[in-house]
């Protein structure tokens, strides 16, 4: 793979690894905007004055708070520079979760469920908080690690503590409301029309008579909770979406069509834009990275 092809695939956030952890704490002015990762991400919030935005809705943290952001759930974080940013990242290989199902057991349920729920926030109980802050006090030791044995202690303790957020997840209280959650239901509600149906026309008049909101009201408050233009943010799901296709070894004739561009140009132009490849481009990168 080229260089300028390599670089482009790291920026996307593309994942070889099994999983990668990070432990950090900064208190520096830190802007960052919407994005998103090919790969499912866990955040373990410590101390700090944090805001995080996911797919339109707000959650103000608490520590040990933990955000579950899901492949290609676009997010953003807000940070205070006022107090110091702690917290902890691990980001997980799709793959590495696969080949670890038993039973049945699928441990990368709880961003399905976090999906379904339309819910990326999992709020400890105290008695909750010594077991989680152990294993992953243990897990980092073994990441640091070099003795016998450490690769195989240190996957050992990363599924231990992802079947400890599984189990976290599951068993949260669906129905408590908590008022560090903040979102319109509307939008909401637009969001799920949206990612539901990439293939389809989403034009503006359409969603404004199907939600019944005067569209240039639709357009603002879409902003305003969301971050993006209406038109932006459904380009850039169509794109993400066609980018799954093209790993998969689909062809770029065949994902326009089923990523609801209205014609192939248009298509190529999204997605050099947003990748900063062509399909066939990004295809080949994605193709040499799996081979390394």
């Amino acid at each position: 793979m080229g260089n300028y092809e390599a670089d482009e695939m790291k920026k996307r956030g593309y994942l070889n690894e099994d999983f990668m952890f990070f432990k950090l704490k900064d208190q520096k002015k830190s802007e960052f905007e919407f994005h998103y990762h090919d790969f499912n991400k866990i955040i373990v919030f410590l101390s700090g004055d944090v805001t995080y935005i996911i797919e339109g809705k707000t959650y103000i943290l608490k520590p040990w708070d933990i955000l579950l952001v899901g492949k290609n759930d676009i997010h953003q974080p807000i940070i205070s520079s006022d107090t110091a940013y702690e917290r902890i990242i691990l980001w997980l290989n799709p793959h590495f979760l696969d080949a670890h199902k038993r039973n049945n057991c699928d441990l990368q349920s709880c961003f399905t469920l976090a999906t379904e729920r339309k819910m990326n926030m999992i709020r400890l109980n105290k008695t909750d908080i010594p077991s989680l802050k152990q294993t992953l006090d243990d897990l980092e030791e073994a990441i640091n690690d070099s003795s016998f044995g450490n690769e195989i202690l240190k996957n050992s303790l990363f599924i231990q503590l992802i079947v400890k957020i599984n189990r976290l997840f599951f068993g949260m209280d669906i129905k408590k409301k908590l008022d560090d959650i903040r979102y319109d239901t509307r939008i909401e509600n637009i969001l799920g029309f949206i990612n539901n149906n990439l293939d389809s026309d989403l034009s503006i008049d359409l969603i404004s008579n199907k939600f019944f909101l005067n569209k240039y009201y639709l357009m603002h408050l879409f902003k305003q909770e969301t971050g993006h233009t209406l038109y932006s943010y459904i380009q850039k799901k169509r794109v993400i979406k066609a980018s799954d296709y093209i790993k998969s070894g689909m062809q770029a004739g065949d994902v326009c069509s089923l990523c609801g561009f209205g014609d192939y140009s248009t298509f190529v132009r999204s997605f050099k834009k947003e990748f900063k490849l062509s399909p066939k481009q990004y295809y080949k990168a994605y193709a040499t990275s799996q081979n390394h």
